[in-house]
């Protein structure tokens, strides 16, 4: 049986709730669109992409499994498709051929998957793994650490959050602040959310130093 018709048969029985998640499969492509991210791949490994994934939910019977909505996810980011909205503007054959399958999710279904990977604050446990990981592979880098604060502008009307300065637009509007802590190098370690924003000396004191005392024993000092 051929891969298109091996595919087909495994959408039917996706679609009926009786296929736990297809095989990947890589085919040889010629002039395959963003084909250079497969490179990537190997880093993506080495960095944890595909450790912990055991923390997450496991999604219910269907064709897409953990392993190929984080691949997505990775490549989107890589591929600069900075919103699961901007999926329906590209190739879904071409770029599901980059994670081993014949198409990616819709967008539709996508958001599906992803609602229930982010259920119970599971994506903030796995990352908190892979910040233990970062760290406990390169402690020789963890002894200075940077914090830099930056504020994500909400434009949505599901909530209603606090208004702050914006220095770059020089206006009060509403956002969430977020602190990344990262190493000497710039790598990320991990970041703090902060819908209502104490500030970064409070956020220091009450969120980001107790975290690192306890993940980090070399912390030495910090530059903000």
């Amino acid at each position: 049986m051929g891969v298109a018709c091996t595919r087909t048969v495994e959408r039917t029985l996706a679609a009926t709730g009786k296929l736990d998640h297809t095989s990947t499969e890589f085919e040889n492509c010629i002039d395959l669109t963003m084909g250079g991210v497969l490179c990537s791949l190997p880093a993506l490994d080495a960095c944890g992409l595909y450790r912990h994934l055991n923390i997450l939910p496991r999604l219910p019977f269907g064709y897409y499994n953990n392993v190929h909505i984080v691949t997505i996810l990775a490549f989107m980011f890589l591929c600069r498709i900075k919103a699961v909205e901007k999926l329906r503007f590209q190739p879904a054959g071409e770029l599901g051929k980059l994670i081993g399958l014949d198409r990616i999710p819709e967008v539709k279904t996508l958001r599906e998957k992803l609602k229930i990977l982010s259920d119970d604050n599971a994506v903030k446990q796995w990352s908190g793994e892979l910040s233990k990981d970062w760290m406990k592979s390169a402690p020789d880098l963890s002894g200075v650490l940077f914090v830099d604060g930056h504020v994500s502008l909400y434009f949505g009307k599901k909530t209603k959050l606090p208004k702050r300065y914006i220095s770059r637009l020089q206006l009060c509007m509403r956002g969430t602040s977020f602190y990344y802590v990262n190493d000497i190098l710039g790598q990320p370690f991990f970041y703090i959310e902060k819908p209502s924003d104490p500030g970064m000396l409070q956020t220091l004191k009450n969120d980001i130093i107790p975290r690192l005392l306890e993940e980090v024993q070399d912390c030495l000092y910090f530059v903000s």
